[in-house]
C-alpha cells in the first residue's frame, strides 16, 4: 500500500505543473500562454473557492507560488533550464507536504510527506549549488 501511494503522489507531482499549465492557459487574453494575470487583475493564487478548507486554500496558494515561479525567462541552455523550473517545483511539492503534516491526519501520508520534505530539499541544495557552478 506505501508503494502504491508513494507512486501514486509522484506520477500526480510530475503530471502537476503541466495539467495546470493547460487549465491556466490564457492565451485569449494576449497571444500567449504565460501566467500573466496583471491584466486583470488576478495573482494565481487567487483562486480561493467557497467551503475551501484552510488545507485547500493552503494547497492552493502553494500551487500558485510554485507555478508562479516556475515560469521565469529561459536561457536556452537545457540544462540550466531544467535546473531553474525543477527547484521550484521542488519547493512546490515541500510546501504541499508541509500543509498536509499540518493538517493531515493519515499516519502513511504524513510518512511520505516528511520522506518528500527530505529528500526534495536535499535535491534542491544539488540544484542550487550546481546553478552556483554553471549559471554564472
Amino acid at each position: 500500500m506505501k508503494r502504491s501511494l508513494s507512486v501514486l503522489l509522484t506520477t500526480l507531482a510530475l503530471a502537476a505543473p503541466a495539467l495546470a499549465q493547460q487549465a491556466m492557459d490564457h492565451s485569449a487574453h494576449g497571444g500567449t500562454a504565460q501566467m500573466d494575470h496583471s491584466a486583470h487583475g488576478e495573482t494565481p493564487m487567487s483562486d480561493a473557492q467557497p467551503g475551501d478548507t484552510p488545507a485547500t486554500t493552503a494547497y492552493r496558494e502553494a500551487m500558485g507560488r510554485m507555478h508562479e515561479d516556475m515560469s521565469g525567462d529561459y536561457t536556452n541552455d537545457a540544462d540550466v533550464d531544467f535546473m531553474r523550473g525543477m527547484i521550484p517545483h521542488h519547493q512546490g511539492a515541500i510546501d504541499m507536504a508541509r500543509i498536509v503534516l499540518e493538517h493531515g491526519t493519515d499516519p502513511e501520508v504524513r510518512a511520505l510527506a516528511e520522506e518528500v520534505i527530505a529528500t526534495q530539499q536535499a535535491e534542491i541544495d544539488m540544484m542550487e549549488a550546481w546553478l552556483a557552478e554553471h549559471d554564472g
